[in-house]
């Protein structure tokens, strides 16, 4: 039976539902899938946004159906079930569910309180049906400061990678699929949402948009849909008794009354719905007669301005029959940008007032419809109404306490994002930063600018809680505006060193974390903490030689030199461990002016350093500049040795600190390219799986590209293949960087697609292997050792002598020992008379790869059955398939099967060899 997983998984997302559903805890999950709790937690946490489920009963049960066989149908993560009867706009209904059926954005739009947003989830929930891939239903109202992209993200379950943006991140969770995305409340930020709606319309042709306005968005494409009220002495009139009976079950009212109240409320439902919630008290004539009064004061002519000025009318009768405690109560709620619990309202209360005394104003304020509530396993949170919390944000102000109420508002801000910070070792804590992310926010940006101890500890925790979340360049941002409100230099020292990690975690390696480095120097130096500064000057040191193709311009060797004189000059002997181990880091590195070297003797002294610190993450780095050292010298198997040191310190380094990002993104990549460089393809295809799942390591091309190359050195092309588009797609959604990380994957689809006959493919793949590194360098490349090993099947031998030359002709780096073993057979299919030295040469290399390579091309030359035989063995160690298939060809016993193997990969077998 063919089991259906929910649409929008991925592969690892479904292994950990099916574990769910065997009802087995995080930590049993972690250990059979090899797994940190932390990243089987961060899966549980995507799995619950993007089914829009409650807790893990419910992804257990989705389990239960999809491997019994049953449709899971397409869930729309936020859409909130409704409190109350839909009443009405059965024609609106139709309309729009006709208009998503032909435009991919369809935009409601109408006033405030015309009923947008619930005729939106009506849709959403009618139409999930058809969107097997599921979607979200995200309310903008507290997405200010352009928070769009965040807002989705949180709706969806996804987060920020290096190299991948957050927009990114969430046109590759919509995808392929059929999804629906409704965008919620659009206009206060309707530039952000118009340029969002495109990217993700642009990047997922499967995906529909459905958004509510007061304007449209003006995107092409765009189906606008006026809404208007509703009509009179039909639906309007059905929705005032509806509501007026819910609120007072006894409810009989005359119908010419009823009539008359709903025009004179111009059919508004908001202003329906708040009229009959006082039907209780007032009785059908006396809110009739409240309202003529109410409607005399506000002037005007008819129309739609009319419809705004009878809403405004009938939120201020409202107000105005508050008492003074719910009326304070009601403007101090204007305060929050989304929604709010009991305890934050608390919070921003006087200190006088009780919280139960909170809680009794709120229901009440609840009860006349003046807030929302919303209830999810037993907790409940309220919300204003955007048409409501724009008037109680005009009471706010005329009350004079706008700025008592802001810094309470502050204040607690500033103690949740506090008390959120000490549970980030849990996943709970998740849900609770989405649910008040954007009025830690809104609190932020109302504050004072300049220094000021409160607003900097806020920004700080923001910041700190956001690259936790995974929004790195949200985290970035909040860092260097902590720098800026920090109280003290030495504060905005230690805010501008985090940012710096962060920005590695972003991806950038090269002029924006030196320059941070530089800046948190300066201010650590005025701060007079010496070791800070020496830390951050020897840690751009670091930076510029560790990663200089990050730099546009490179950074003269000379002025390394000097920072690194200045550090140490600044540490003046310190015993401190950290600053030895910085300095002895950065000494290393700057040895020497040649790029991507490092001293080997001093790397081994750096090494030992920092072991004398303990902290995994100054041993990483260190351990990076001896790989490195390693790899100058043509020593894999050293290098090997110390990447895989670097992995097993993983564990041990702090998910959610920041200073630990870049080691966690290097150690991952270095140590993928240490195992390919002698020809382990299992560890280069186990670690580029583990890169996958890393929830800051991983992200949608880079972690394909890293599996790419060891899958079709494997002989697993098909794998290969599905897995080149996402790359592809990846690399140009990213706005097509300069990588030489992408080449060597194009390259080996480029070796599929030549293989299997396909010159087309191989033409277009490899002019991609090229266009990723912008022109194709003068020395031995990973597309050399296709180009060669392509020469090398076709028995091709016209350009052999200058294909050897240019594999002969490496660089320090994973990929010579595979051109010059390739190289190397090439010259022996061509008869070039160097053969033998060009074999002895490529067999000095320490790879399984190139060894079981050069044996081959010696027993090609040699005639030496025993050599092939070696060579099989060499490729069935390793799990290359094709190229032990290649060598079975060579062996006239073993011939047939050789063929059948290569038939069964696709492979086109040379006449002359077939």
């Amino acid at each position: 039976m063919t089991v259906a997983y929910p649409a929008g998984a991925s592969k690892r997302e479904i292994e950990v539902l099916v574990m769910l559903g065997a009802r087995l805890s995080n930590a049993d999950i972690a250990g059979r899938l090899h797994l940190s709790v932390r990243t089987v937690e961060s899966h549980v946490s995507a799995l619950l946004r993007k089914y829009g489920v409650a807790d893990r009963r419910a992804l257990a049960e989705i389990a239960v159906q999809a491997q019994a066989g049953a449709p899971v149908p397409g869930r729309l993560a936020g859409l909130q079930p409704a409190l109350t009867t839909f009443v009405g706009r059965s024609a609106e209904h139709e309309h729009l569910m006709e208009a998503l059926r032909g435009a991919r954005l369809v935009t409601v739009v109408g006033p405030g309180g015309v009923g947008k947003t619930r005729l939106a989830g009506r849709i959403a929930e009618a139409a999930g049906p058809s969107f097997p891939s599921g979607g979200a239903f995200v309310d903008l109202v507290p997405a200010r400061g352009g928070y769009v992209a965040q807002a989705v993200a949180a709706a969806l379950g996804v987060s920020e990678r290096p190299q991948q943006s957050l927009e990114d991140a969430v046109v590759e969770r919509l995808g392929e699929g059929r999804s629906l995305l409704v965008l919620d409340n659009c206009e206060h930020v309707i530039d952000v949402v118009a340029r969002f709606a495109e990217r993700v319309l642009t990047g997922c042709p499967g995906t529909r948009i459905l958004a509510t306005s007061r304007e449209r968005l003006g995107v092409p494409g765009e189906r606008a849909v006026p809404l208007g009220p509703l009509p009179l002495e039909s639906d309007a009139e059905r929705l005032f008794v509806d509501r007026a009976t819910a609120a007072d079950p006894g409810f009989a009212a005359d119908p010419v009354v009823v009539a008359k109240l709903c025009t004179r409320l111009d059919g508004m439902p908001l202003a329906i719905e708040l009229a009959a919630a006082r039907s209780a008290t007032l009785g059908e004539n006396g809110l009739l007669a409240a309202l003529d009064d109410h409607l005399r004061l506000v002037t005007g002519g008819r129309g739609v301005d009319e419809r705004h000025h009878s809403l405004r009318a009938v939120i201020g009768w409202s107000h105005d029959l508050l008492d003074d405690e719910e009326r304070a109560l009601f403007r101090r709620l204007a305060a929050f940008a989304g929604a709010f619990d009991l305890d934050a309202v608390a919070a921003t209360s006087p200190a006088e007032s009780t919280r139960g005394a909170v809680a009794d104003v709120l229901g009440r304020l609840a009860e006349k419809s003046l807030v929302t509530v919303h209830r999810r396993e037993g907790v409940a949170r309220w919300r204003l109404l955007q048409t409501v919390r724009a008037f109680a944000a005009e009471q706010l102000d005329a009350s004079g306490e706008r700025p008592e109420i802001q810094d309470r508002h502050l204040r607690w801000a500033a103690d949740v994002a506090t008390e959120l910070e000490t549970r980030l070792d849990g996943d709970e804590w998740y849900e609770e930063f989405d649910a008040v992310a954007d009025d830690l926010r809104a609190a932020l940006a109302a504050a004072p600018a300049g220094p000021a101890a409160l607003p900097h500890r806020l920004a700080r925790t923001l910041a700190h809680l956001a690259y936790a979340r995974r929004f790195l360049m949200e985290s970035l941002g909040h860092y260097r505006a902590a720098a800026e409100r920090a109280p003290a230099p030495g504060e905005a020292a230690a805010d501008l060193y985090a940012a710096a990690a962060v920005s590695h975690a972003v991806g950038d390696d090269g002029q924006r974390p030196f320059d941070l480095l530089l800046a948190a120097a300066e201010r650590a130096r005025t701060a007079g903490n010496h070791g800070a500064t020496a830390i951050a000057l020897a840690q751009a040191v670091t930076t510029a030689r560790r990663h200089p193709a990050g730099f546009a311009t490179e950074v003269p060797y000379e002025r390394l030199r000097d920072l690194l004189d200045e550090a140490a000059s600044v540490a003046g002997g310190s015993s401190d461990a950290v600053v030895a181990a910085r300095l002895a880091e950065a000494a290393a590195w700057a040895a020497t002016s040649d790029r991507y070297e490092a001293d080997p003797a001093l790397a081994e002294a750096a090494a030992a350093a920092a072991r004398a610190t303990g902290d995994p993450v100054l041993i990483s780095a260190a351990l990076d500049a001896v790989a490195t050292a390693g790899v100058v010298a043509g020593r894999g198997a050293e290098v090997r040795r110390v990447t895989d040191e670097r992995l097993a310190l993983l564990p041990a380094m702090p998910r959610h600190d920041p200073n630990a990002a870049p080691e966690i993104v290097d150690t991952y990549r270095m140590a993928h390219l240490a195992a390919l460089g002698v020809g382990d393809l299992p560890a280069a295809l186990s670690i580029g799986q583990r890169t996958m799942d890393d929830d800051l390591a991983g992200s949608s091309y880079h972690s394909a590209a890293l599996l790419i190359t060891p899958l079709v050195l494997s002989g697993r092309f098909d794998e290969a293949l599905r897995m080149a588009g996402t790359a592809w797609d990846g690399w140009q959604r990213a706005g097509r960087p300069r990588t030489g990380t992408m080449s060597p994957p194009m390259a080996a689809v480029a070796l599929v697609h030549g293989l299997r006959g396909d010159d087309e493919g191989y033409a277009l793949w490899r002019s991609r292997a090229i266009e990723v590194i912008g022109e194709l360098p003068a020395h031995s490349t990973f597309v050399t050792m296709v180009d060669a090993r392509l020469a090398v099947h076709a028995g091709r031998v016209g350009d052999a002598a200058a294909l050897v030359s240019l594999a002969f002709n490496g660089i320090r780096s994973w990929s010579p020992p595979y051109s010059r073993a390739v190289g190397a057979e090439l010259a022996v299919v061509a008869g070039l008379p160097d053969a033998p030295d060009l074999l002895s040469a490529a067999e000095r290399h320490e790879s399984a790869w190139a060894a079981a390579c050069t044996a081959r091309a010696r027993g090609r030359h040699y005639g030496d059955g025993a050599a092939l035989t070696a060579a099989v063995a060499g490729w069935e160690r390793i799990g290359a398939r094709f190229e032990r298939a290649s060598t079975l060809l060579l062996l006239p016993d073993r011939a047939a099967e050789g063929r059948r193997e290569l038939a069964a990969l696709g492979v086109e077998v040379p006449a002359e060899r077939g």
